[in-house]
């Protein structure tokens, strides 16, 4: 299943208005966006040689940001639907031989890791049901896209309630059940993440 057409809409509109910025990709500012890059990274050995795709790249903000941790990839492969932003990724890092972007993730070749930023936050009209449907088989998809993890973000249901309320077009997501999912299905070495002040959490899955 892959992402509705207003989806990606909304996501283009935001790098229409925003640009190279946090806000382009549709995150609230450049401090909250790196705490969560914090997160997802810790799924990574980084001591080892290793291959990495980013679903949802955007611009490709994690690339500095992984520069600025001395976290180097053997091979960085970043798939996004907003055209717009990943035309701009590509001018920006075109000229690295180590750095390739996608607009279909099907083309993108097996990597050890996989990281996803924000990714099912927007869910826009979608029906919740369906929107979790679309969730576990996109997990399903970072599963055999993967040979050493994965790790991806969610709002959490234990944000306020009024908070929730406010915004019936955002996903918030049980970590309890999708740790028992990912248990099931993918592998025995599953963490979750739900410490770090923000209104989410970040599933981790690492394989054996």
């Amino acid at each position: 299943m892959r992402a509705p057409d207003e989806i990606r809409a909304f996501f283009e509109q935001c790098f229409a208005e925003h640009g190279e910025s946090a806000l382009g990709v549709g995150w609230n500012g450049k401090p909250a966006q790196e705490i969560r890059f914090d997160q997802l990274l810790k799924v990574i050995q980084p001591d080892q040689p290793f291959t990495l795709t980013e679903f949802g790249c955007g611009y490709g903000h994690l690339i500095d940001y992984m520069r600025s941790k001395a976290i180097t990839p053997q091979a960085y492969r970043g798939v996004d639907i907003a055209l717009n932003s990943l035309k701009a990724a590509r001018e920006r890092f075109g000229a690295d031989p180590t750095i390739t972007f996608y607009d279909d993730p099907d083309q993108v070749p097996q990597s050890d890791y996989l990281v996803a930023s924000g990714v099912f936050n927007v869910k826009l009209s979608a029906d919740k049901v369906e929107w979790t449907r679309y969730i576990l088989e996109n997990l399903t998809r970072f599963h055999s896209m993967t040979t050493a993890g994965f790790s991806v973000n969610f709002l959490t249901v234990y944000s306020d309630q009024e908070r929730m309320a406010e915004r019936p077009d955002l996903y918030y997501a049980d970590p309890c059940f999708l740790f028992d999912y990912c248990k099931t299905n993918f592998s025995r070495n599953v963490a979750i993440l739900h410490d770090y002040q923000l209104y989410d959490f970040t599933l981790i899955v690492r394989k054996n």
